[in-house]
């Protein structure tokens, strides 16, 4: 097969400091961590929250989620830990890449309830602030996989083929030669979804803007969308994975949690938008606790 055009894979994926590795993967999941919060802070202030809400919420959702994210990647992909040759420990090693989006949600908004029921927050709005924001961070996180050289689908000569390198955990293999081995050239499916999920996340940023939609509705929508678009890229998705009458498991996941999104999106409508007053709560105590004492600083 003759490939006239490629997009180009690294080669290398750790890096040493010293002692101590830094992993791209990592970075990527750290990087896209920070930019939800951020997108979220901005969101949830503009609907009346308080500051410093985002990130005490993160604090428990975010250990949560990648606990959550982990075991679903270990459940539905277990060769690798308790296959033929494969390494238990090795299932905890996070930082070597491997995290389920389902899991993590999952787990991430258990984490979430806790915080906000701290705090008094109602878990549905805060959700709708997050969701744009959880999408920008799933397309940054794309591209540890992108540093790893993994999750690619088919053989594919079309001109944003992905080239990919045999592969030993922090770099390419390199041959004989003292080049990098070249396993072939294939669909970039990580870049599908990344370049998905930011449109996604526009498509819920316009919608919330337009509908002024409430109780969760938004966060609704985001995993309707991601559902749509995982629902095909793991059709071309060729790693391993779990599979139930030849069908990849993630392809059933995604129809079944995409349609219960749609029927929230149904159930839901037509609900006022949520009133969220605490920003406002913040600033009275901030005024009072000023006039009272110009050097006193409030409790939070």
């Amino acid at each position: 097969m003759t490939v006239l055009a490629s997009i180009p894979s690294p080669t290398q994926g750790v890096w040493q400091l010293g002692p101590l590795p830094i992993r791209a993967y990592a970075l990527c999941i750290v990087a896209g961590i920070v930019v939800a919060i951020v997108l979220t802070e901005r969101r949830w202030l503009a609907r009346g929250g308080a500051p410093g809400d985002v990130l005490d919420i993160a604090m428990w959702a975010v250990p949560f989620g990648i606990v959550g994210g982990r075991l679903y990647h270990v459940i539905t992909t277990p060769e690798p830990y308790f296959g033929k040759g494969g390494d238990p420990v090795k299932a905890f090693a996070i930082w070597e890449g491997g995290l389920g989006i389902w899991g993590a949600i999952t787990l991430g908004g258990v984490g979430a309830w806790i915080a906000c029921r701290r705090k008094g927050i109602p878990l549905p709005a805060f959700a709708d602030a997050l969701a744009p924001g959880l999408l920008v961070a799933q397309a940054i996180g794309r591209l540890g996989n992108w540093f790893n050289n993994e999750l690619y689908g088919g053989h594919t000569d079309l001109p944003w083929a992905l080239k990919i390198y045999e592969w030993n955990g922090h770099g390419a293999v390199l041959g004989p030669d003292g080049q990098p081995v070249v396993l072939g050239f294939f669909h970039p499916t990580f870049l599908y979804e990344l370049l998905w999920n930011l449109a996604a996340a526009a498509v819920v940023i316009w919608a919330d803007r337009r509908f002024r939609l409430s109780h969760g509705r938004a966060f609704a929508l985001y995993v309707a969308l991601y559902c749509l678009g995982r629902f095909w890229v793991e059709l071309l998705r060729t790693d391993p994975a779990e599979h139930f009458f030849g069908i990849r498991l993630n392809v059933f996941t995604a129809v079944i949690v995409g349609l219960l999104a749609v029927a929230y999106l149904v159930w839901q409508r037509g609900r006022p938008r949520e009133v969220i007053d605490r920003g406002q709560v913040a600033a009275v105590k901030v005024d009072d606790a000023r006039a009272e004492d110009p050097g006193a600083r409030p409790e939070p």
